[in-house]
């Protein structure tokens, strides 16, 4: 039993001695962890020191100055110079048609015909109405020179040769009104061929042989377009009123249209119409061209990219639009100095064109400007410009 307890009494000290060593081994760490975090905190903010100075690849461009036109853009509907809506004068069964849709016609052509006959027969017994109405002028005519005779030899009365003359004044006012029925007649007969108005390309044709036509029905027969020449009619803004004015007073003003997606050379005209107010819902004022269109590539109804080019500076500042960036302050751009670090300078855009800024204050030619990678820009940042490695070692 006194042997149990001495083991034991042994087993407690040996464990204490354990533990006691155990606790002295962190507190003789401690100092040389510490230096070890310290010396990890150094090269870490040694690393981020580094990465700051690292050189920020961007793509650059070089200020130019070239000779920009000054235009007035604006998307545009063309417009037939003339549309007809041909549409029946009478009421009638069409019986042909003499055109087909889509194909030009000039002006006189015959297009559609109704049914003759029942204007025929009208105009027949209109003449017929005048021919009898003659014959009974013409005996009371004689009639009454008969009785102005017999009035002169005292046998007729002069009431009874007033009579006469009234009945023979009579005639001839009727006969008049018969000429004027037979020449509407005739008229009546000459709409039941109905002819092309104007020289033009024709459209759909809404009504086809053998329907009845009523003397102007809500739908045409058929509708003509003139589509050489055509206009194209587009809104500018009422600022630049003043300027679209001043150099059309100063001369004549040439307009390009191109339909969206044709690549070819654009149509162009000349600007002749202006209108007579602004739309003060939207600011704008609507302008017209007028355009040959020999080619016909301009079609009636279709949307087209209107210009009109007012002048050329001959000596603008240019820039990649993509160069320039707007910030709380207004626009600037990213100037790559000759250390290789980038400034921010405040520029003025006067107007873009295409991929292009026109700089009115802010910038000169020969300079170069960022025109990628701006994000990661800050005044004083290094640059190192991408592909200007591979261009010197080829």
């Amino acid at each position: 039993m006194r042997i149990n307890s001495l083991m034991a009494l042994a087993l407690a000290v040996a464990t204490a001695a354990c533990s006691g060593g155990e606790a002295k081994a962190p507190s003789a760490a401690g100092p040389g962890g510490s230096n070890a975090a310290g010396t990890g905190r150094g090269a870490a903010s040694g690393a981020g020191r580094g990465g700051l100075n690292a050189a920020v690849p961007v793509t650059v461009a070089t200020v130019e100055q070239k000779s920009i036109p000054l235009e007035i853009q604006g998307i545009g509907t063309v417009i037939a110079a003339t549309t007809v809506a041909v549409r029946a004068q009478i009421t009638g069964e069409m019986t042909a048609v003499h055109f087909k849709e889509g194909e030009d016609v000039t002006q006189g052509q015959v297009l559609v015909e109704l049914d003759k006959r029942p204007l025929e027969a009208a105009l027949q017994q209109a003449q017929a109405t005048l021919q009898r109405d003659i014959a009974q002028a013409d005996n009371a005519r004689a009639s009454a020179a008969r009785y102005r005779d017999l009035q002169q030899r005292g046998i007729a009365t002069k009431e009874q040769v007033d009579q006469i003359v009234t009945q023979a004044a009579a005639l001839d006012a009727t006969v008049a009104a018969d000429k004027a029925a037979v020449d509407n007649a005739k008229v009546q007969l000459d709409y039941a061929t109905i002819e092309a108005p104007i020289s033009g390309r024709t459209g759909l044709l809404q009504v086809h042989p053998g329907n009845l036509i009523r003397a102007q029905d809500t739908n045409p027969i058929v509708t003509i377009n003139r589509i050489t020449p055509v206009y194209v009619s587009f809104a500018i803004p009422e600022a630049q009123l003043p300027d679209l004015k001043r150099y059309m007073a100063a001369g004549e003003l040439l307009v390009r249209a191109q339909p969206p997606g044709d690549a070819s050379t654009p149509s162009v005209g000349r600007l002749n119409f202006i209108d007579n107010a602004v739309d003060t819902t939207t600011g704008t004022i609507k302008v017209k061209g007028t355009f040959p269109n020999e080619d016909r590539r301009l079609w009636p109804g279709q949307f087209v990219n209107a210009t009109v080019t007012l002048s050329a500076d001959p000596h603008a500042i240019v820039v990649p639009t993509f160069a320039v960036q707007t910030g709380q302050n207004g626009t600037y751009v990213f100037v790559v100095k000759p250390d290789q670090t980038v400034e921010l300078r405040p520029v003025t855009v006067a107007r873009t064109r295409g991929t292009d800024s026109v700089i009115q204050d802010g910038l000169k030619a020969g300079e170069t400007v960022v025109t990628d990678g701006q994000i990661r820009l800050v005044p004083g940042t290094r640059i190192s410009v991408k592909g200007a490695a591979d261009k010197a070692a080829s």
